[in-house]
């Protein structure tokens, strides 16, 4: 489960960091001292969000795996 909520991740990262890049020179003027293409930026969201996904998916999985399959199947 966990690897698969992370393929998932890592599709949708490089799908939206591709159409950052993309779109990077549209929201040049807001931006304060701040390139519109910064890698600090790019990749500190980059990371929360993996990092985010991770324990996302890792959380459920751990719980999910410390109970008897026995014990949940009695009590559905």
């Amino acid at each position: 489960m966990v690897f698969r909520g992370l393929l998932l991740t890592l599709v949708g990262l490089a799908i939206g960091l591709a159409g950052s890049f993309a779109l990077a020179r549209y929201i040049r003027s807001p931006l304060y001292e701040v390139s519109a293409r910064d890698p600090a930026s790019f990749t500190t969201v980059a990371i929360t969000l993996t990092v985010v996904a991770l324990l996302a998916c890792w959380i459920p999985t751990r719980r999910a795996l410390s109970i008897d399959p026995a014990t949940a199947l009695r009590t559905e």
